[in-house]
């Protein structure tokens, strides 16, 4: 699982709200946080003991550890693995069941996509210098990103069967960083239910997902405003629901006045242009409501002004769109549900 460090990991793409404990009691609330994924992780429990509280994050964070070292994109890993036996052409590569069903998973979020987002495109991300903690910002050798363009490693290169992984190209090369914070959101959830705990609030780097509630009142968080200190907007989150961001202020470099940032276009080899953030607030799913928020913002905001059609291909009624020029685009179903920060409005309410 890739470790996507934030220039400020507090305010990144979603950044729990500024009052979020305000008028709280103290002892109802248990919260603890950790740094994991390249970035802060925090688990809130609302009204469960102490030591019910404790044992159960404590272990959601073991839980949170093990994912990364097993699906870490540049260290050893089982993730690293593939990757060299994919790169030297083997094929029928055992892999465990959970990578397994993760793969899969991820290729079909991918197909329904048109494969914007697309975790086969380790090799690009690394070409631009983002699949490190600390990066150089510098432009690639355009003769290797055209190569590596022409060579168009897909999720659908792969062939996932039985246990086991072959991929007919070999310029595939795994990277989980747009889908593993999501999957460990997921996980967290089944954990925290299985020992007891029913409110609570899990967030990994601006990645939220609500269980329950904060006594009387709903979990509320704020969508960063993706060019200013400040939340965009702020809304309340409902039992089951997650909420995930995609924007080029997260992780980026400037050269030449320019702004590349991390979100990488598939059809070009570059960084994406035209959007400046995509919010996606993903209603409780049977399965992988977590996920999907995190994977699923990729395609939103790499369709650019198509990103109401992509919202709708993966059944997300709620979404909302910071375009190139500042504007704010919203869908009726969540602007019922936003209060706005102060001077801001959205241009466009649709459907």
């Amino acid at each position: 699982m890739n470790a996507l460090p934030r220039a400020a990991a507090w305010l990144a793409a979603l950044a729990l709200a500024a009052g979020l404990l305000a008028g709280c009691s103290r002892e109802r609330i248990h919260q603890q946080e950790s740094y994991v994924f390249g970035t802060r992780v925090e688990v809130l429990t609302w009204d469960a003991s102490e030591d019910k509280s404790r044992t159960a994050v404590a272990e959601v964070l073991r839980e949170f550890d093990r994912l990364h070292r097993a699906y870490h994109a540049w260290e050893p890993s089982e993730l690293t693995a593939l990757n060299q036996a994919i790169a030297a052409g083997q094929r029928a590569i055992p892999v465990s069941p959970e990578l397994a069903a993760m793969l899969t998973d991820a290729q079909a979020i991918a197909a329904t996509g048109d494969q914007l987002f697309d975790p086969a495109l380790g090799k690009l991300i690394a070409l631009w210098g983002f699949h490190t903690d600390t990066f150089v910002p510098v432009r690639p050798d355009p003769a290797k990103l055209a190569e590596l363009v022409r060579a168009h490693p897909t999720m659908a290169d792969l062939t996932i069967e039985n246990g086991k992984v072959s991929s007919r190209n070999p310029a595939v090369q795994l990277d989980l960083g747009g889908y593993g914070k999501g999957y460990a959101l997921d996980r967290a959830a089944a954990i925290l239910k299985a020992h007891g705990v029913g409110n609570a609030l899990i967030n990994i780097g601006g990645n939220v997902l609500a269980l329950g509630s904060k006594g009387d009142q709903p979990w509320r968080v704020g969508i960063q405003h993706p060019r200013e200190p400040r939340p965009l907007a702020t809304l309340p989150l409902r039992d089951g629901e997650a909420i995930g961001t995609s924007g080029d202020y997260q992780r980026y470099f400037e050269l030449d006045g320019e702004r590349y940032c991390h979100l990488l276009d598939p059809r070009t080899g570059h960084p994406a242009k035209g959007t400046q953030a995509v919010t996606l607030l993903i209603t409780p799913r049977p399965t992988g409501t977590g996920t999907l928020s995190d994977a699923a913002s990729k395609p939103v905001y790499l369709s650019g002004d198509r990103w109401r059609d992509y919202a709708g291909r993966f059944g997300i009624d709620h979404a909302l769109r910071v375009g190139a020029d500042g504007k704010v685009e919203v869908t009726r179903a969540l602007h019922g549900r936003l209060q706005y920060g102060a001077g801001i409005a959205p241009a466009s309410v649709v459907n």
